[in-house]
């Protein structure tokens, strides 16, 4: 009776063991897969921004859709200005998203230390994906030595602001957007006034145009790509820095503000896309620019160079040690590759899409144009599509920043004691290469 008892005690819990266990095998089954997805709040671009999660969560209900029993997860409310020092909190505590924005900032070190995932691989496995979709500009970007780390998402170029009433006043057409360096010097000079007699100039051609501006159009590089060695000595480095000094004599020791732009007093200044897309609508046009026509055209060209400006990227990447390889694949292409979700970019965001055929669409005008007061012109898609494909993107090493702020404000000093630049920007040149190669 006892050994009946026994057995009936073991056939009992053997029983419960094999309800925990197919209760747990259905649980597991039917639990969603949660892919993690990274992300900052607000603008990369430093204009306002209120629809910063708007195309995500669109992205996010199309991909659960297409992927029963996945969800998208992410954490809302990380500012931008603390977003890089989330994700790295993140990686620290291997709780890095599958999926994330990645900060031209942090790419280089992502990158090299294995943070993110070499895609290399997944692209050349996907026939459905082709590269050449993207502005080659923008994806380059995502380009770690000859490996593709990250992809493009969001692109911004920087273009030429027109005042448009000023120069008419002063009987000056607008350039064509092949113009160069001696057109817009011949322009500066002939508006550079004192309007009122009392020696002080109250009308300027230029502000917030710079050497590294010049050296973009004129054909130069600051860095050799991988960060060994720089060309601050190189005759085009060296004319764009005496152009600059050049403009600056115009003005006879002022300076010119941004308030006096605000203002409408200077005829040209060079802005982001973003800011032209921000400042050309309600309420910011009326803030910023209300008192004037303006508009936007390229950069000019340096003598050795083209119609060249920066061009800048917001990049998204796949984590190395994703668990959801698969899922986070289709999750990036969604977001970088689909073009419906890259025209929402002109809907909900201040940039540019990284895809040719949406940039350079009539969608992508009307969408924009849509945003502006009637008889205000929109820049054309084709123009808008060549200066991001010909723009210049920044090399990507560790000390890039650090390397560019030095030679920036060693620039400043020689334009401002009135240094002579050729010898100067050559102990520079050492300097700078000295502090690569530590």
């Amino acid at each position: 009776m006892r050994l009946l008892h026994h057995k009936k005690c073991i056939g009992v819990a053997v029983t419960v063991m094999v309800l925990f266990l197919a209760a747990g095998i259905y649980y597991a089954g039917t639990r969603p897969v949660v892919l993690e997805f990274g992300m900052f709040t607000g603008s990369n671009w430093n204009v306002a921004n209120a629809n910063s999660f708007a195309i995500i969560d669109q992205a996010i209900a199309r991909f659960e859709e297409e992927h029963p029993g996945v969800k998208v997860h992410y954490y809302s409310g990380v500012p931008r200005e603390e977003y890089s020092e989330w994700l790295s909190r993140k990686i620290l505590a291997g709780e890095e998203p599958d999926v994330f924005m990645v900060l031209g900032s942090d790419f280089d070190q992502f990158s090299s230390i294995g943070i993110m995932k070499n895609l290399d691989e997944l692209i050349g496995q996907d026939a459905s994906f082709d590269t050449e979709k993207y502005f080659q500009s923008a994806l380059s970007t995502g380009k770690y030595g000859n490996a593709q780390y990250a992809l493009p998402y969001e692109t911004v170029p920087t273009l030429m602001f027109v005042n448009q009433t000023l120069l008419t006043k002063e009987g000056i057409e607008i350039p064509d957007t092949d113009w160069n360096w001696e057109e817009m010097y011949g322009i500066c000079r002939l508006v550079t006034k004192d309007l009122d007699g009392d020696g002080i100039l109250d009308q300027f051609g230029i502000c917030n145009y710079d050497w590294l501006d010049a050296v973009y159009s004129n054909g130069g590089e600051i860095f050799q790509s991988n960060g060994k060695t720089c060309y601050l000595a190189e005759d085009s480095v060296i004319d764009s820095v005496k152009y600059i000094r050049q403009l600056s004599e115009l003005y006879r020791g002022q300076k010119v503000a941004q308030e006096d732009f605000n203002g409408g007093n200077v005829a040209f200044m060079p802005l982001t896309f973003a800011e032209y897309r921000t400042y050309k609508t309600y309420p910011y046009k009326i803030k910023r620019y209300a008192n004037f026509k303006w508009d936007c055209i390229t950069m000019p060209a340096g003598k050795e160079g083209g119609n060249v400006s920066q061009v800048d990227t917001l990049l998204m990447g796949i984590s190395a040690n994703t668990r959801k390889e698969e899922l986070a694949w289709e999750f990036l292409k969604l977001l970088t590759y689909d073009e419906q979700i890259q025209t929402r970019i002109f809907s909900h965001s201040q940039g540019a899409s990284v895809l040719r055929a949406v940039t350079q669409s009539a969608e992508m005008e009307e969408i924009v144009q849509a945003e502006m007061e009637e008889g205000e012109t929109v820049i054309s898609g084709k123009l808008l599509g060549k200066v991001i494909e010909e723009g210049y993107t920044a090399p990507q090493f560790k000390k890039y920043e650090q390397a560019l702020a030095l030679s920036d404000s060693e620039i400043g000093e020689i334009l401002q004691n009135d240094k002579t630049i050729d010898s100067n920007m050559k102990i520079l040149q050492r300097t700078i290469n000295s502090y690569l190669q530590q």
